[in-house]
């Protein structure tokens, strides 16, 4: 491994966001680039618009906060002997969409490195095109365990995939919460289904009692086909079957809409659900918003405030946005500046920035060790982030609050 002597950071804590609107194209104040320099393109592929945007727009955000820093000198990396440009694409989060700019992507010879696609459905579409043409993908947010397993050489992730949440989630529900009556509901997409698997094979293992069903997620959220109206079928599916705990694999835009079934249809046991529904808009899109109250979610992400790297994160990322951080902000913050810091450790090879290629920024990548704000960023040979940690998070009185690990 090559190690890049940054100043380490510390684990981060989710904000409270508010939906906004996101053109899809780069929004930074415009500056002129310096001509003696070559510039790269990084760019962030994922929601940003549609059901599940504030994901996306948590990370998109935060990619290109860490570009500015980085071009104006202010990041850890010092004065830079190139110029960096931010480019995004937005998939909706859908696997129909996600070949098409991942198409678009390749055929800038500009585009060094991507940061994303957010969602494992979107990743699992896309990903056989970016891997054809050898550019790095970084995602902060796509946990589908065999997403590491395809044969993509340029495929990595820098949080901890399903194999490991969803069994950390069934341990924390049946042995610390000694819940053992489970009913696992997923969404139909790539993640739901992956994460609810996994989750209800540890949930039997550790000796509870598991019924599964799925409730394919809505077109109002995501690329789904099914309707809301759904949702007070599935809320009596629930019901009758009188578990104490409901696991929801899928994204907070559906579950906000079960939730809403829920409440209505009297369910009185307790609900978990992983990383996709991690984000204050579950509360939001929750009706009546005070039924989110008690649900617990899980996320391979830190939580921010916690020191003064974390705390000038958040200040810089809300003058950018106009929000504060949120879920996965600083796992896409990590992921954008590891791939400034390969481009860096290229460039002080013997022939300077033009070994700054794509298949060299991909090979590089599977050696280096980034010290980030969340964590040390190192991977597999997979592709998977090395190390894994599991936070539960709860929501009180209206906010998402962290419990600690699971």
């Amino acid at each position: 491994m090559r190690k890049l002597l940054m100043k380490a950071g510390v684990p981060l804590v989710a904000g409270a966001v508010l939906l906004t609107g996101f053109s899809g194209v780069s929004f930074a104040s415009a500056k002129h680039p310096d001509a003696s320099k070559p510039t790269f393109d990084i760019a962030f592929e994922g929601p940003l618009s549609g059901g599940n945007a504030q994901l996306g727009l948590n990370e998109a955000y935060a990619v290109e906060y860490a570009i500015n820093q980085a071009n104006a000198g202010k990041s850890q990396f010092g004065k830079l002997p190139f110029t960096l440009k931010y480019v995004s694409k937005d998939d909706q989060g859908e696997a129909t969409i996600s070949p098409t700019d991942a198409q678009e992507l390749v055929a800038n010879p500009a585009v060094i490195a991507v940061v994303g696609p957010s969602f494992s459905g979107a990743t699992k579409a896309a990903e056989p095109t970016y891997s054809a043409h050898n550019l790095a993908t970084v995602s902060p947010s796509a946990t589908n365990p065999p997403l590491a397993t395809s044969g993509w050489h340029n495929f990595f992730r820098d949080v901890a995939n399903d194999s490991v949440q969803g069994p950390a989630d069934a341990d924390y529900v049946v042995k610390v919460l000694k819940d053992t009556k489970i009913y696992v509901a997923n969404d139909a997409s790539t993640y739901g289904e992956g994460i609810a698997t996994t989750f209800a094979a540890e949930a039997t293992k550790d000796g509870a009692t598991v019924t599964t069903g799925t409730f394919p997620g809505t077109s109002q959220c995501s690329d789904g086909t099914a309707s809301p109206t759904q949702y007070p079928d599935d809320a009596a599916t629930v019901v009758s079957a009188a578990p104490q705990m409901l696991f929801y694999g899928g994204y907070y835009c559906d579950l906000g809409l079960l939730l809403g079934a829920l409440h209505s249809a009297g369910f009185s046991g307790k609900v978990l659900s992983g990383d996709g529904s991690d984000s204050p808009a579950l509360i939001t899109g929750t009706n009546p918003p005070t039924a989110a109250n008690g649900v617990y979610v899980t996320c391979p992400c830190a939580v921010l405030g916690t020191s003064k790297a974390d705390n000038a994160f958040a200040s810089g990322f809300k003058a950018l946005a106009k929000f504060p951080v949120g879920t996965y902000s600083g796992e896409a913050f990590d992921a954008a500046n590891t791939i400034i810091a390969e481009l860096q450790i290229l460039a002080k090879t013997s022939k300077g920035v033009a070994s700054i290629t794509r298949i060299n920024v991909v090979n590089g990548l599977h050696k280096i060790v980034y010290h980030g704000l969340t964590k040390t960023v190192s991977f597999e040979p997979d592709g998977n982030i090395a190390g894994d940690f599991i936070y539960v998070n709860e929501v009180e009185n209206g906010q998402l609050v962290q419990l600690g690990l699971t």
